[in-house]
Parts: C-alpha cells; structure tokens; sequence
C-alpha cells in the first residue's frame, strides 16, 4: 500500500526543522518549537499539519516579522533548479518548506513586501504556490507588479510561480473568484510565459489556461487560434495540454482548432468486460471498434466518459483520455484499455450500473457499460 499523503511531514522533519532553525538563530527555542509541532501531528491530515506545524513557528520564532524572515531564510539549503520537494541535509528544503511558507501567508499580510520576499526565496526549496494567494487577495496591486517582475527571474522556480500561484482553481489552495469570474489579469503574464525555456513553467501555464477553460472556454479557444499557428513543438504540447477539459467536452472551437472538429465518418462499436465487476479488483476492459467508411484519413480524439453512480440515485460523468489517431480511409481498428476501479482520494464509489460513452472527436458514438459490486460484506 502506498505511504500515505499526510506522512510528507513527519516528526523526523519536524526534529530537522528544529535543527536547522537553531543554526540559524542560536537563540530558538528548539525543543518547545518540537514539542508544539509534534504533539497530535500523527492525528492531522497533510493540509492540517502543515498548519499545525507553521502555528509551532509562529509561537517560537522572533516576534518581529523581518527577523523571523531572516531566520526562515538563513536555515534554507542552497537553491537548486532540480526536483524542490526532495530534502536536503544542509539545510531545509522539500516538504517541510510548506509550514514556513504557510506562516508567512499569515504572519505577512502586514509586511508584504518582506513576505513575497520571503516566498520568492522559499518557493525555490519547494513551492509557494498557495501562500502567494492571500496576497494576491489583500494585496493584488503590489502583487501583480512582483509577479510581472518574476517573469524573468533566473529561477524556474520563481517563474513558475507566476503561473502556479495565480491559478483561479489551484488544488488545495485558497480559490481566487475574483480570477474565476474575470482572469485578465493573469493573461500578460501567461502570454511572457508560455515560451519559457523550462517545461516545469511551461506546463503550469498549460494548466493555469486549462483552468480558465473551465470557466471561460471562449477565451481559451481564442487564445488557440492567436498562439497555435505557427506555433513551436513546445508551444504546441503546451496548448494541447491546456486545450484537454475542452476537448473532453466536446468544445466546437478546440476541436476545429486541432482539426478535430468533424464527426466520425463511419460507426463505433463498444464493449465492456467483465460486464459485472468489484470494486478493488482487476477493473474492466474498453474496447472500442472504429470503422471508416471515409474515401480519406480522419483525425481523431477518442475518450470514454464513466457515468459514476452518486449516492443518492444518479450519475455524473467522468471523462477519461482514450486515444488520439489517424483512421485510414476504409480502415477497421480495436483500441483497447484498462480501466482501474480502486478507491481514490478524489471519488467515491457506489454499486450500481455504471454507464460508458464511447467520445469520438466529443461526440458520443457508442455506448455499452457495467454493474459495480462494492468488495467485502
């Protein structure tokens, strides 16, 4: 069984921070800051003890926010453009960053300059991704014109930051609905970035304009048709990505833009097996049988969405990434796939039929399904 989440921060981290902490500032109080943040952490779940842990921070460290930041800062291992959350034995990096970034956010909304600071040097050892947020809340003007200056900062880091903090629907993070109703701010400085020389940026743009396709498809579709053509090999896998909840959803615009726009010349067949399946077992098969009777190729999309069972009657659809394709003129072609059916964090299963729509270029061209058993009594 994986190790779960919430083990991310840990007391060993808890003990290296204190470490750390006390090199930097001699003075810390380094076994009150353990005992605090120690104490019912194994209760808490990730989001929670990193809370717990930045609440120990914010009762042991100097009382004046500058210096606090000081000391956060002076126990940082060395910035490195690698993997940030992976810890460091110089000095603090990786998941533990996440408390320290967290009391900032609180501590620092009467200081943001120091903070945003204090985060630019933080998000280079892990991410500061939802700390930036209340900033961008409380302090938009400042923050903005920090964010347009990081745009060209040396640090990867940094630059994705940009992207990553200013999403409107960023997961675990404080939801910006004034970015969800309006993200124009946001625009010029995905537009700086979606050339970035590093994928790691690149691909949080990709998914900050997925973001905004959620909400706003029609800017995300006009954005493809002034970005796609003439577009580099990066630029284009950047707007693919980006370009994915719309076409799951059928979207006319994204679909033309990707020449994906025409309807399946031909018919599709769906089968499911084994059509009576448990929950944590082996899952089921799709297969889906395409034949054209096209006189030329076809470019094609194909997805399966899962109508799940909700708990009190229903369903709600699930779209899942099938296939992408060139079907032949006259061809016939099987695609198969495994679908997994564990429990996951972010779904729960009932019993019940569970119906499945075969997507081809977002429309439905078949349908087949099965009957889902919960495992034990």
């Amino acid at each position: 069984m994986a190790e779960p989440f919430k083990n991310l921060l840990n007391a060993a981290l808890v003990r290296q921070a204190g470490h750390h902490l006390q090199r930097a500032w001699p003075a810390f109080d380094r076994s009150r800051f353990e005992a605090l943040a120690e104490g019912g952490l194994d209760t808490l779940e990730l989001k929670a003890r990193a809370g717990h842990i930045s609440a120990a921070l914010e009762a042991t460290l100097p009382a004046d926010f500058d210096a606090a930041c000081g000391v956060l800062e002076a126990s940082l291992a060395p910035a490195s453009e690698g993997t940030p959350a992976r810890p460091a034995v110089d000095g603090l990096a990786g998941w533990i960053v996440w408390p320290m970034t967290d009391y900032v956010a609180r501590a620092g909304q009467v200081h943001p300059e120091r903070a945003l600071a204090a985060l630019h040097a933080m998000t280079q050892r892990l991410t500061a991704e939802w700390a930036l947020r209340p900033f961008i809340v409380n302090h938009p003007a400042l923050t903005w014109d920090t964010l347009q200056r990081w745009c060209v900062d040396p640090s990867a880091h940094v630059r994705r930051l940009v992207s990553e903090g200013s999403r409107p629907r960023l997961p675990w993070g404080l939801q910006l609905k004034s970015l969800i109703a309006d993200p124009s701010p946001t625009l010029p400085l995905l537009e700086r970035l979606q050339d970035d020389p590093s994928d790691y940026v690149r691909r949080s743009v990709a998914n900050h304009l997925n973001d905004i396709a959620k909400d706003h498809p029609g800017l995300v579709t006009g954005w493809l048709a002034r970005h796609l053509p003439g577009a580099t090999a990066e630029r284009r896998a950047l707007l693919r990505h980006a370009s994915r909840t719309l076409i799951k959803r059928g979207d006319a615009g994204a679909l033309a833009a990707w020449g994906l726009g025409a309807a399946l010349q031909g018919h599709a067949v769906l089968v499911v097996t084994p059509a009576q399946a448990v929950l944590g077992g082996d899952g089921v098969t799709i297969e889906a049988t395409l034949v054209s009777t096209a006189r030329g190729p076809q470019a094609l999309e194909v997805d399966y969405a899962v109508h799940h069972v909700k708990a009190r009657g229903g369903a709600t659809a699930k779209v899942f990434k099938g296939w992408r394709l060139t079907l032949a003129a006259g061809e016939q072609r099987v695609l198969r796939k495994r679908h997994a059916l564990k429990e996951i964090t972010t779904r729960r299963y009932h019993a019940g039929w569970h119906r499945v729509d075969l997507l081809v270029n977002g429309k439905v061209m078949a349908e087949a399904g099965f009957a889902l058993a919960l495992a034990g009594p």
